[in-house]
């Protein structure tokens, strides 16, 4: 059954929304039968889960904090492009459900790579499809938002970037989503504005945290960002809008000082204020 969450269609609008959303509200869908299936397939000694999210059909990821651009390009000895204050930026990235590693599961370090990376993210899923949606109602799309590890092989990824094409398989190999999908309705007293939230947004190594940020520090808020991603091109309901990472969310920012790179053994658990925490286990690459 093809359930409108949200109650009403604006843009172009594309018929349905996310399969499998119970209405009035989604917060536990990251916990429901969806995400208690049996295994879906086996890759070595890692079990790939079935993705909570029962319908993940594209992953735009953006950078829109100011703080980690200017952090991690300058760790680099670069400055700010003038392009990136032109307006907000995306990639898409591998949603394959061998790639999605939900809360709990163990994430493989790639053989490829001595420099892994977690990104600290707030996302929202759209829940009713549309094209060219104008900012004012593009909020109305947004079935809920939820926690998103980026995560990166950073030496793969500044080769790979130094071509001019990527990021590519510096980010193919995995993502985590979860632990929860929460309603807009469900956040509302951390509303700060059209499609801005102040989710504060930690992340912690081996119970030690690293990383706090604020998402209310987005330069462009969700609203401009379904707006953009959505011109004269259709967004589909399951289609994942990364804000990408937010200010010190990231050991390519933070530096040696703070924190090596990951390695096997190490636990990676981000929170966020109104969603939960998202604990995910770094283990040895599968061969």
């Amino acid at each position: 059954m093809i359930i409108d969450t949200l109650g009403g269609v604006r843009g172009e609008a594309i018929a349905g929304s996310l399969p499998g959303m119970p209405a009035p509200s989604v917060a536990g869908l990251f916990d429901s039968e969806v995400g208690r299936q049996p295994p879906r397939s086996s890759h070595g000694s890692v079990t790939c889960m079935p993705q909570p999210l029962p319908h993940i059909t594209s992953i735009r990821d953006f950078m829109v904090f100011e703080q980690h651009v200017k952090n991690a390009r300058g760790r680099r000895g670069l400055e700010v492009p003038a392009e990136w204050y032109e307006g907000p930026t995306f990639y898409f990235t591998n949603c394959a459900a061998g790639v999605l590693f939900p809360d709990g599961i163990d994430v493989p370090r790639p053989s490829y790579t001595s420099r892994l990376d977690f990104e600290l993210e707030l996302a929202c899923v759209i829940g009713t499809g549309g094209r060219n949606i104008s900012v004012d109602d593009a909020e109305q799309h947004i079935a809920g938002f939820t926690i998103y590890n980026d995560w990166s092989a950073r030496d793969v990824q500044r080769r790979e970037m130094a071509v001019g094409l990527g990021p590519s398989k510096g980010k193919d190999f995995a993502q985590s989503l979860g632990p929860h999908l929460v309603t807009p309705e469900e956040l509302k007293q951390l509303r700060v504005g059209r499609g801005r939230y102040a989710c504060a947004m930690t992340c912690s190594i081996n119970g030690t945290v690293v990383s706090a940020g604020n998402a209310r520090d987005m330069r462009w808020d969700f609203a401009e960002l379904i707006a953009h991603a959505s011109q004269d091109v259709a967004l589909e309901p399951g289609d994942v809008l990364g804000s990408g990472t937010v200010g010190t969310g990231c050991l390519l920012e933070l530096g040696p000082d703070v924190h090596r790179w990951l390695e096997p053994g190490d636990v990676v658990a981000m929170n966020i204020a109104g969603i939960g925490t998202l604990t995910n286990r770094v283990i040895d690459a599968v061969t």
